[in-house]
């Protein structure tokens, strides 16, 4: 009944069906902002956009639980993000989740002008404290032509300190269940009409719900922006993040049922997660300098060089992995934009992106945490690089067709240094790809716009991939590729009371790279031949109660996201297995978000969200499932005005409001059918922020 109850909302959803965008709201009016997103080398309306995307603001981001990004990812339609235990992410851009060593795969993410996404395919979202994020913008679909290789979408993350305009003090303090503390520091500075600058930090820390789960992190973030003359500027953007977490491994069903509190247990020569101290310890520094020129009144050029350098540590159940990672990167492009007739208006971009990393990764057996002798020792370098080029023309400010065609290229050179083999050295060259896009949208009446494109997705294995967990290097991997085919329509009232948009697409890949577990849990990646991904994502948001300060509900806002996809293996044939035509492993038919706002009298507010996820299968078989869940999160809190523009906020939190019994982030085709990450049963939070 409550399933029932929850899912509601979503059948009046699904009679106009829509993807919906965040957009900030003044008090007491009945409109929305217009609706915008920086994509495609600038900031645009979102209605006109040619790609489905969606923009999230900090507000959105900290309306549930600071400590991690989930609920606010989760409100996107085609996005599922999970952590198997405190700090421990997976992101799902499409159903990408298939593949996800470190978490996430197939999704470019850029901090800023900035590529966190490594040179090796790598992405540590998890260094990212929440509270340090302006916005997010998300863009779903290949977008290889200008933003190298990708097959799921690109995610750029706006840090707090870029084109801000207000000074602003943030201290935060929370604490919760399993022994969670939270202190969050936030400044934003405008010293001049010319410089402004942000620091952010962090320190979270909890013993977590299961054996083995602490986490223990600390983040120190600061961007500056400075515009040294009326046409050109400068940003700075620098991270450290030490971060240290246990990893409790996964679970068969049984265990789950008789005591999901439990790590992995000892099974057979291999001890259990606790005994071998599992877990992963990552201390990063990245930073970044971009400069923007503005060289007439229509050109423009802009360049960025990045680089970080990791120091990780992995104690696993087999071995105890040490990796130093080094990566180094240029992006830079120019951009021609010709906007003087308002019924042709066109512009093009050509640019450049090359990464290149330097990894050293030794492993040693584990002696219950502690390092013993060596086993593997490997040099591995990477270099990604992408030459792009788009153009762009409107006619008649309601008819957009735009075109782009990027060159990629990614190799891996490798050198075994212990033990000596027949082969101690080589290279893989993934090989040239052309990436095309081609795209349009026509809007009509200002109100409701029509899109479709069609683009080509890339995705070469990963570091991670080709030398796995179990210390092999695979030669024999192939890159991802496929044909993305994509309709949709978005639609404002006339008032902006409402926003809501609707996508359907045909993603038909190739070389589809499917993760496996050997019997001590370690990993390894093969082809999986063809995979068909086909699915519908929709949206809504808008006001039920229109904002007022004359009634005791102030606002009511109501939003709604569901994605139903129909994935399924192609030809994959797995030594004597045949999986063909199988549903595709951790991928769910259905997954639905609701979202309710309510604002109160004298500063109260209540926030819901509910997260539907349907039954998926757990292995490439579908002989074992993870079943289907219902949460519900819930906030609420008052904000009480002080002098001048000063506020206090006190908050309080209830995570998994039904008591739900499920796991949150499966490992999948596990050996042993160790399948389960038990997430935690219903826990509280609460805190307070002072804001200056």
């Amino acid at each position: 009944m409550r399933s029932s109850f929850f899912l509601i909302p979503v059948m009046i959803l699904l009679t106009a069906p829509s993807l919906a965008v965040f957009a900030q709201v003044k008090n007491d009016t009945t409109t929305l902002k217009p609706v915008t997103i920086h994509a495609y080398f600038r900031e645009q309306p979102l209605l006109g956009l040619t790609a489905s995307g969606q923009s999230i603001d900090a507000q959105q981001i900290q309306s549930q639980q600071t400590t991690t990004l989930l609920p606010a990812i989760n409100t996107i339609a085609g996005l599922r993000m999970e952590e198997r235990s405190p700090g421990s992410y997976r992101l799902a851009m499409r159903g990408s989740l298939i593949r996800s060593p470190f978490g996430i795969r197939n999704t470019k993410i850029y901090v800023g002008e900035f590529p966190l996404t490594d040179a090796g395919g790598n992405t540590y979202l998890n260094l990212i404290d929440p509270a340090a994020i302006a916005s997010v913008n998300v863009l779903k679909g290949p977008d290889g032509s200008l933003y190298g290789a990708n097959s799921g979408g690109v995610i750029r993350i706006k840090p707090k300190g870029f084109d801000h305009s207000d000074n602003r003090r943030e201290l935060l303090l929370s604490g919760g269940s399993y022994g969670l503390f939270q202190q969050q520091l936030s400044l934003q500075q405008k010293v001049t009409d010319t410089y402004s600058f942000s620091f952010d930090q962090s320190f979270t820390r909890s013993d977590g719900y299961r054996e083995n789960t602490a986490l223990n992190k600390k983040t120190f973030q600061t961007a500056h922006q400075w515009n040294y003359n009326a046409t050109n500027s400068l940003q700075l953007f620098l991270l450290y993040t030490d971060l240290g977490y246990r990893t409790p491994g996964g679970l068969t069903e049984a265990q789950m049922q008789e005591n999901p509190r439990q790590a992995r247990p000892a099974a057979g020569p291999n001890p259990g997660a606790s005994e071998q101290q599992a877990g992963i310890y990552n201390k990063t520094f990245y930073g970044g300098i971009a400069h923007h020129a503005k060289i007439n009144k229509k050109l423009s050029h802009s360049v960025s060089v990045f680089g970080s350098n990791t120091d990780f540590e992995n104690p696993f159940i087999t071995n105890y992995e040490i990796r130093s990672e080094k990566n180094l990167g240029l992006r830079t492009f120019f951009s021609f934009v010709d906007e003087d007739n308002e019924d042709f208006m066109w512009q093009m971009q050509l640019g450049f992106e090359g990464q290149k990393g330097w990894n050293k990764i030794n492993n040693f057996d584990n002696d219950g945490g502690r390092v013993s002798d060596v086993q593997y020792r490997d040099d591995l370098t990477n270099l990604q690089s992408s030459f792009f080029y788009r153009a762009s023309a409107t006619f008649w400010q309601n008819l957009t067709v735009e075109g782009s065609l990027g060159l990629n290229n990614a190799k891996i050179d490798f050198t075994r240094h212990f033990p000596v083999t027949d082969i101690n050295t080589g290279n893989i060259d993934f090989g040239n790809i052309w990436m095309p896009r081609v795209a349009a949208s026509y809007t009509l009446h200002e109100q409701l716009a029509f899109r479709g494109s069609i683009s080509k997705g890339y995705s070469a294995p990963t570091l991670a991939e080709v030398r796995s967990s179990d210390n092999s290097i695979n030669l024999d991997l192939d890159a991802e590729t496929g044909t993305n085919y994509e309709l949709g329509f978005r639609m404002e009232a006339t008032n902006r009371r409402f926003v809501l948009d609707l996508s359907a697409y045909s993603y038909q890949m190739k070389n589809g790279i499917v993760r496996q577990l050997r019997d001590n849990g370690a990993e390894y990646y093969v082809n999986a031949g063809e995979m068909d991904q086909k699915g519908l994502e929709a949206t809504f948001l808008g006001y039920l109660i229109e904002p007022s300060s004359n009634r005791f509900l102030k606002s009511l806002t109501y939003q709604a996201a569901v994605a139903r996809n129909f994935y399924e293996f192609g030809e994959y044939v797995n030594g004597e297995d045949d999986f063909s035509g199988n549903s595709m492993t951790a991928v769910p038919d259905w997954t639905i978000a609701n979202t309710i706002q309510m604002r109160f009298p004298q500063g109260v507010f209540v926030n819901l969200f509910h997260h539907y996820v349907s039954r998926m299968p757990l292995n490439d078989a579908n002989t074992f499932y993870a079943e289907k869940y219902n949460l519900i999160q819930a906030k609420a809190g008052i904000d009480i005005p002080l002098r001048n523009t000063s506020a206090l906020q006190f908050f309080v939190g209830v995570d998994n409001v039904l008591n739900e019994r499920y796991s949150l982030g499966n490992d999948i085709n596990a050996f042993g059918n160790r399948f389960f990450n038990p997430a935690p049963p219903r826990n509280y939070y609460a805190g307070v922020k002072l804001g200056l």
